[in-house]
């Protein structure tokens, strides 16, 4: 008795495992049996209704049973599960799009998933396999798209795709808001054809890719064998066709982390020329990118569209580098590193960092050059180009005349991204002047304000140092300039003039201002602060002055002297500046034969001059130079005359001692040459010190 009673739980258990083992074998053989046609037109109408858009199988619809990936770990290895096939499948595009009526079409796709995660909601693709893609997918300006469905909310059902297997297919992608109309056609490459990819891949020349540089045969062998689609592209950018080629895997595996995908392609797209060979990392999430990028074209500003990146108006470019994407959320940060490559006649190396954060995108980075014109990178900071200028100087109310640059400052973009950048430069060139070298910057763009803090760089001989910041925020620009000169040589100042090259003589300056305007013509129209600037021993000529372009000396200059060299001693200026207005505080120039005092001013708004000249003569001069002289007119046509009021007391003192005693006609003319020379020393010691903020003391003369 006690023993049917210990068998009768056993002789349930029995009864339930058989009944479901008949359970199953009546299920698989349903679904082998089973015209899996029939269920098509219940298939086709519910995912019709969930997407919001026509939905069909059209072609046979069948269901196997395979045994497990042997590739899978644990015991879901043997484990069979159902494999659906279908051919003809397509989902139809929105009625706007003009691409064609279906946004994606399949001649056969088999899809193989496990049974057991369908019970908690969840539907595990270990193998999705397409041939014959199709698929034609548009974007309109405002941004809405053909590959967005029906929304439902949220999803109780969870997708995880393990393994994509690509076979032929095609593609029309039409971007409105680019203007990219973008063709490509994809074919399966077969182990013969790798094998060729290998070798091309291997006698590539360095010419054949941007940047021209040679990827290696070692490159080639070992990532040619690992694809298996070729593509091609065409299609027309902003109006310009898009040519191009490349190879990707044939084989997406989505399943493990740190998979990667090979990928190789070139193109022509508008003005620039692209080429791109590397990995995508983790493709189930795209969570890294890793390829080499070369870029060549026209101008890099041509690049916006394509990335996104507001970069300048530049002269033709060509770059080479890794490009590194990390997925950070829902957010790309992008690195381009160890880049080199060449804008014009200017050459760039350095590592740039692109993060698209909120409420501007940030750039970082390091740059180095060996050269660097800025006619090259001058639009860099929203300069107008020559084109703009000369189409700029065609208009009637243009003032004329001006000395000043009038260069405007675009500051429109300034807002399109923030910038931390530190460049560094063997050789900056400036067109027809002397070149700059060592120099030393960081820039720095953050809510429209520009700053280089420093700008540092060697100039002729000696160095310069300065911090400069423009806030573009304002409407004019607001503008802070502090700057020094020290120890310019005043030989390289003038490297071409053979009759500078014996002179020993320093410039040394200093500058702090800050005025509002668009150019820099602007700015110093309304600039306070204040100037000066000392000269030690050297030598000065006519010819000096007009090869150096300074008209306003060289007037001046030809009056005191006529055209000979002159030795100087030492000049030491100290102007104060309010509001566009430049006002002499002390302004001494010593040479061998005079010292000369200039006082007055000069109207940075207007461009004019207000200045005496003093002159008084060292030694016995039978033609003194002790009548003062007047600086009038502008900056582009001074004009430099002799004060009539002395001038007319010296010529009719002359007269009327003529009339008296003939040799005495002469006195006045005859300076007795009592004047003191300056103590250079002194004057340059107090006017090299730092000024801004206290007043000068009166210069000291030398005793004879």
């Amino acid at each position: 008795m006690n023993r049917m009673r210990r068998s009768r739980p056993l002789t349930i258990l029995y009864y339930f495992l058989a009944a479901l083992l008949v359970l199953l074998v009546a299920l698989v053989i349903f679904v082998l049996t089973f015209d899996w046609n029939r269920a098509r037109p219940y298939i086709n109408d519910k995912v019709s209704q969930t997407i919001g858009r026509e939905f069909a199988i059209k072609g046979d619809l069948d269901v196997r049973f395979r045994q497990g990936d042997p590739a899978e770990q644990g015991w879901r290895r043997y484990v069979p599960r159902p494999e659906i096939s279908a051919n003809d499948v397509y989902v139809v595009n929105p009625s706007w799009t003009t691409t064609g009526p279906r946004l994606a079409s399949v001649g056969n796709i088999v899809v193989a998933m496990h049974t057991l995660p369908l019970l908690h909601k969840e539907v595990v693709i270990t193998n999705l396999e397409l041939d014959k893609l199709e698929v034609a997918a548009q974007r309109r300006a405002d941004g809405s798209n053909t590959w967005t469905f029906k929304d439902n909310g949220p999803s109780e059902w969870e997708v995880d795709i393990r393994r994509l297997a690509f076979r032929e297919g095609s593609l029309r992608y039409l971007d409105d808001g680019i203007k990219l109309d973008l063709r490509a056609k994809a074919t399966t490459i077969n182990a013969d054809d790798a094998d060729a990819l290998a070798d091309d891949k291997a006698n590539e020349k360095p010419a054949d890719r941007p940047g021209g540089k040679a990827t290696g045969q070692a490159v080639g062998n070992r990532t040619a064998n690992n694809y298996g689609l070729r593509f091609e592209l065409g299609g027309t950018y902003h109006g310009a066709p898009v040519t191009g080629g490349g190879k990707t895997g044939a084989v997406l595996s989505l399943q493990d982390e740190h998979n990667t995908f090979p990928v190789q392609a070139n193109a022509m797209a508008g003005k620039n020329k692209i080429a791109i060979e590397g990995t995508l990392t983790d493709p189930r999430s795209l969570s890294g990118i890793d390829l080499k990028l070369s870029l060549a074209g026209a101008s890099m500003a041509d690049l916006y569209p394509l990335t996104g990146v507001l970069l300048p108006e530049t002269p033709p470019y060509a770059t080479t580098g890794r490009l590194g994407g990390k997925k950070d959320g829902a957010v790309w940060n992008w690195t381009y590193r160890n880049f080199t490559g060449t804008v014009g006649g200017s050459d760039l190396h350095g590592t740039l960092s692109y993060s698209p954060r909120k409420p501007r995108p940030l750039l970082t980075g390091t740059l180095t050059s060996n050269q660097l014109r800025l006619a090259d990178l001058g639009p860099t900071i929203g300069a107008e180009s020559n084109a703009d200028k000369a189409a700029r100087d065609k208009k009637p109310n243009q003032p004329a005349g001006k000395a000043l640059p009038v260069e405007q400052f675009n500051t429109a973009k300034w807002d399109a991204l923030d910038a931390d950048v530190k460049f560094t430069g063997k050789k900056l060139v400036r067109t027809h002047d002397i070149p700059l070298e060592n120099v030393e910057t960081h820039i720095r763009m953050k809510n429209k304000v520009l700053t280089l803090t420093p700008l540092n760089f060697g100039m002729a001989g000696g160095a310069v140092t300065s911090n400069i910041t423009l806030d573009g925020g304002k409407n004019p620009i607001q503008a802070q300039i502090k700057m020094a000169a020290r120890h310019l040589k005043i030989r390289q100042l003038f490297p071409k003039l053979q009759a500078m090259q014996a002179s020993v003589g320093e410039v040394n300056g200093d500058a702090a201002l800050a005025g509002t305007g668009n150019s820099v013509s602007a700015m110093l129209a309304t600039a306070s602060g204040e100037l000066g600037a000392t000269v030690s021993e050297g030598s000065v000529s006519k010819f000096v002055l007009e090869a150096a372009g300074l008209n306003i000396a060289n007037a001046v200059f030809v009056k005191l002297f006529g055209d000979k060299q002159v030795q100087l001693n030492c000049v030491a200026s100290d102007f104060v500046v309010e509001k566009g207005q430049a006002q002499t505080r002390r302004f001494v120039v010593d040479t061998d034969e005079a010292v000369i005092d200039v006082t007055g001013s000069i109207d940075l708004a207007n461009e004019r001059l207000n200045l005496d000249v003093k002159p008084k003569t060292k030694g016995v001069r039978i033609i003194s130079l002790r009548t003062p002289l007047y600086a009038r007119g502008t900056f582009a046509n001074p004009d430099v005359g002799v004060a009539k009021g002395p001038l007319a007391l010296k010529a009719g003192a002359a007269v009327a001692l003529g009339i008296i005693n003939p040799l005495a006609a002469v006195v006045p003319l005859i300076n007795p040459g009592n004047v003191e020379a300056v103590d250079c020393a002194a004057a340059l010691k107090q006017a090299t010190q730092v000024r801004f903020g206290s007043k000068p003391e009166p210069v000291k003369k030398q005793e004879k």
